[in-house]
């Protein structure tokens, strides 16, 4: 988290995790439900127009490349503007200057979105090639709320376990190597962490394979008792942090460097180091990349905002990004499952979509996507800790 107590803008923090726990209430952690394709008929474009001519996006790093971005602006007329982001928080700072369109949002930012005020509801009817996209990535808790459709699935990923393979051996199947406390003080200094307060869930993630007795369901929905063993992890795993990251291309150079020897990553990461030699290995292939815990993961979601000043631009650009094509080359260039069914068709590599488990879904329910944590995590009670909380103790995890 880069906003510290004191800071303005974490005052507006505090404003905007409240307005997510009052608008969300009502309708309990669960979100989704049945939804109405067409949104808010208030808010929704309800037909789409001739393009402005601009788009100015804010987007995860890889996700907006000249590859794809080209033959959109030849075919529209919308010459694309890209503002990487390196974290959710981040995506949410950039969008409240109202400068952007539309933002490649995660989970763990959309609910803040949409509380805030800062994006509209989608007219999935608008978009054609919504209709072939993945059953199980529509009307989610992440992309929908109150039965209102707020963006578009773009693409999914698990945030896997990746190690130097001349370092570590043998290889781990497990998150033990980041926590277990004997395990981890091995490589004391060499562990890279993920620089978020989501990191709190692969905490609870891991207890809730390790420590049954604590009955933790969703990592994200933690009551007072499973938190504080979450955190205390956290803290005894801090003593063998050598980096907390939030730049993709920081944590590729630490581990290309020998800076770090393991720890959590993103496919884009695996890739790149892969491409430079880097002799590293990632989650065990024969558990489908995954550790034997599970992972979190995102889900990510294009979403508009409210005040788009080119909302024509951004619907013609929600329907491309999710076009066959051009969802094979993005998520081939990323490094995560497509959320076109058939951008299956399109990928260079034949066997992408198997790799990826883009079309098993029984995969995707042991990947924990990134939420919004609510005080009402679903039962009708405000025993959760809110995003609040989990913001305050990563603060103090990390010192």
């Amino acid at each position: 988290m880069r906003n510290r107590d004191g800071n303005p803008a974490r005052a507006a923090w505090l404003v905007l995790a409240a307005l997510v726990v009052g608008m969300l209430a009502i309708a309990g952690c669960g979100g989704g439900g049945s939804s109405t394709s067409g949104g808010s008929s208030e808010e929704a474009l309800q037909k789409v127009g001739k393009g402005e001519g601009q788009l100015n996006l804010i987007s995860w790093a890889g996700y907006v490349e000249p590859e794809w971005t080209k033959p959109f602006e030849q075919k529209t007329g919308c010459k694309v503007s890209d503002k990487e982001a390196g974290t959710s928080d981040e995506m949410v700072e950039l969008m409240k200057t109202g400068q952007y369109d539309g933002v490649s949002a995660s989970g763990n930012a959309t609910a803040r979105l949409v509380a805030a005020g800062l994006v509209a509801p989608v007219n999935t009817d608008l978009v054609p090639n919504y209709k072939t996209v993945f059953s199980d990535l529509k009307d989610q808790p992440y992309n929908t709320f109150e039965g209102v459709n707020y963006g578009i699935p773009h693409g999914r990923g698990a945030n896997l376990l990746m190690w130097n393979g001349n370092d570590v051996k043998p290889a781990p199947d497990s998150w033990d190597i980041m926590f277990d406390p004997k395990m981890a003080a091995k490589y004391k200094g060499k562990i890279s962490v993920y620089d978020e307060s989501s990191y709190i869930a692969d905490a609870a993630m891991y207890l809730k394979f390790h420590e049954p007795k604590l009955e933790i369901e969703n990592p994200y929905e933690l009551n007072e008792e499973q938190f504080d063993a979450a955190i205390e992890l956290l803290k005894e795993q801090q003593a063998n942090v050598g980096e907390y990251w939030s730049e993709a291309a920081k944590q590729i150079s630490a581990f290309a460097g020998g800076d770090v020897t393991v720890g959590t990553t993103w496919q884009y990461q695996y890739f790149a180091l892969k491409g430079e030699g880097v002799p590293v290995a990632a989650s065990p292939a024969s558990q489908g990349f995954l550790p034997k815990e599970g992972a979190t993961g995102w889900s990510d979601t294009w979403m508009i905002a409210k005040d788009a000043k080119h909302p024509n631009c951004m619907y013609e650009w929600m329907n491309w990004i999710i076009s066959p094509k051009a969802n094979a080359q993005v998520a081939e260039y990323f490094g995560e499952a497509p959320a076109q069914e058939l951008a299956c068709k399109e990928t260079k590599n034949p066997n992408f979509c198997s790799e990826y488990h883009a079309e098993e879904p029984e995969f995707w329910k042991r990947v924990y996507y990134w939420e919004t944590p609510l005080a009402d995590c679903g039962n009708g009670e405000e025993d959760c800790m809110d995003y609040n909380d989990w913001v305050k103790a990563w603060t103090e995890i990390k010192g």
